[in-house]
């Protein structure tokens, strides 16, 4: 009974992250169309202004689930942010202004970005106590697969864009029958087990008891992650075009860069929880490091550049992810709803940066080397951030110790 529940956890949170990479695709997707065709008078700075107003709306999601989850559980949260993040996904291409549009991607955005931690949360507690990187990283699987998902829906709707976001949205309506039937609340189960209440929640925890160099350093650590994620994925084309390569060949290294993310998540979570988390992430951001700056230097052998693009993906996403491995290592349970949405929430700030200062650099004519020089410095960064956290306790002594605490 336990094995199926967990499954249907792994299933449904896994399609929670599905979402959000598809969705963020599929505005990405959009945005050429929207701008050609004038649509609600969108022009491109318009369209930027949606897309950043989009990512702080998950920002300020991710971090605003936290404390909820941690008060009232992963389930109904989960579900709610679904529900939210699918109707005003819907909504997207039915409004008629500027000022809207971005209304409701910032709504949408809300919803979306409480998602992502509550699922990896839910996963990691449903998980052995061993194993809380790698069910981070099976989840962020997710991501990639509804982006690739968006992709080949973008080429088939060609000019009908709207598509996209009732696909997306409607996907996630469909799914909620099956989160209230078949998911389960995870919520502080190591404590409900042994008969003792769950302590409430509070984002100060997150600076108590010796937590605050654990704190700064996942944070610092995100906020580099998803600049590298997001500043690659946005501008990597354009930055390989500046070294001299075809377009098609640009687009081929991205999808290449996206395949060995995939492979690095699938590798990484496995050897984070055998071998010690803190020493495989930093391992992964240092590698990342040396392969960006590797980057720099152009390739004649086009074989030898997708072997480098792949394995660079293969470190830097699986390195952004381990860091929300890290966070089910670190925290008490009763906080760990909160440490996931505050990593996730600031890591977003990194999103939303990395784009930016790759795109100044794109446009003052310096993204070739000085594009892979700063994500080379990020990764770097990331890795110091790492350093600093004392090496992680097991969690079910950090449960034992809390129920000792409640019980005295």
């Amino acid at each position: 009974m336990k094995s199926t529940r967990n499954k249907w956890v792994v299933a449904l949170c896994w399609l929670t992250v599905v979402f959000e990479g598809f969705d963020i695709v599929a505005l990405s997707a959009s945005i050429p169309q929207l701008i050609d065709t004038a649509y609600a008078g969108i022009t491109a700075i318009d369209a930027t202004f949606i897309a950043t107003v989009s990512l702080v709306g998950v920002g300020a999601g991710a971090v605003l689930i936290g404390p909820i989850s941690d008060r009232f559980g992963r389930r109904t949260p989960l579900m709610l942010c679904v529900l939210v993040f699918s109707i005003f996904t819907i909504l997207f291409p039915l409004m008629p202004t500027v000022a809207l549009l971005a209304t409701v991607r910032f709504i949408a955005g809300l919803g979306m970005g409480a998602c992502m931690p509550v699922a990896i949360t839910m996963m990691q507690e449903a998980s052995a106590s061993n194993a809380r990187a790698h069910s981070s990283t099976i989840t962020m699987t997710g991501y990639h697969v509804g982006a690739v998902a968006a992709s080949l829906f973008a080429i088939l709707a060609h000019a009908d864009w709207h598509l996209l976001f009732y696909i997306g949205g409607a996907l996630g309506l469909v799914v909620l029958p099956f989160m209230y039937a078949k998911l389960p609340e995870t919520h502080a189960a190591g404590l409900k087990d042994i008969g003792t209440k769950a302590p409430k929640s509070s984002m100060v925890e997150l600076f108590s008891n010796g937590l605050t160099r654990s704190t700064v350093g996942l944070w610092i650590a995100a906020f580099m992650g998803l600049l590298l994620v997001y500043g690659l994925n946005t501008w990597l084309p354009q930055l390989m075009r500046g070294a001299g390569y075809n377009v098609s060949d640009s687009l081929v290294l991205l999808l290449v860069l996206n395949v060995g993310a995939i492979a690095g998540l699938l590798v990484g979570g496995r050897i984070a929880d055998k071998r010690g988390v803190k020493g495989t992430t930093m391992f992964w951001f240092a590698s990342a490091a040396v392969l960006l700056a590797l980057l720099s230097i152009r390739m004649e052998s086009s074989l030898l550049l997708n072997g480098v693009v792949l394995v660079t993906g293969f470190f830097v996403f699986c390195a952004q992810v381990l860091v929300y491995g890290f966070v089910g290592y670190i925290y008490p349970k009763h906080v760990v709803g909160t440490g996931m949405g505050m990593v996730a929430g600031v890591g977003r700030l990194g999103a939303i940066a990395g784009p930016g200062i790759t795109g100044l650099l794109v446009a003052s004519g310096h993204a070739y080397p000085w594009g892979f020089y700063l994500f080379a410095g990020a990764a770097l960064f990331g890795m110091l951030a790492i350093a600093v956290i004392p090496k992680p306790k097991s969690q079910d002594d950090v449960v034992e110790r809390e129920a000792q605490k409640a019980s005295a």
